[in-house]
């Protein structure tokens, strides 16, 4: 019996997680996107992934520009995590960025304040389902220290010491 689209996502809800922007730049233009699927992978060499939807300009973006960034925000940055999840062409329009510091072929936008923001080279790209999964070799890692902008359940939480 085929699993139920709504329950399956019902299910998914209750895995907690963190809330990433994965930005790029291609051809002048900058795109990004929040992205819930996004993982550790490797230590040696360092690897990340993030899973994509094939249909949203971000992932044409990222397949062709063979590289992308991972900013991991922060408890304060719920603002800009429902930004970069709508469809607005605008999403970078306010938001402070800083950019990546890696030679300029791989320069890609990151997201100022958060709490992690890594610059990644593709390393290689998976097909799953109606996504691709772009993995990254992390070629560059800026940290600070704050709390982290959880989500759970379909809204955001903070972190209870």
């Amino acid at each position: 019996m085929p699993i139920d689209e709504g329950h399956f996502k019902l299910a998914l809800s209750h895995f907690a997680s963190g809330v990433t922007v994965v930005t790029t730049e291609h051809d002048g233009k900058q795109y990004g996107m929040t992205v819930a699927s996004f993982a550790s992978l490797s230590l040696h060499p360092p690897l990340v992934l993030v899973c994509i939807e094939r249909s949203v300009k971000t992932h044409d973006a990222i397949a062709a520009a063979g590289k992308y960034g991972v900013s991991i925000l922060s408890s304060t940055q719920a603002d800009i995590s429902s930004k970069f999840a709508s469809r607005s062409d605008d999403k970078f329009d306010g938001v402070e960025l800083i950019e990546g510091d890696l030679d300029v072929p791989l320069t890609v936008p990151l997201i100022k304040g958060a709490l992690t923001a890594i610059e990644c080279r593709v390393y290689d790209r998976l097909p799953g389902g109606d996504h691709t999964i772009f993995i990254g070799e992390v070629m560059k890692i800026h940290t600070q220290e704050g709390d982290p902008l959880l989500y759970f359940r379909s809204g955001y939480r903070e972190m209870r010491s």
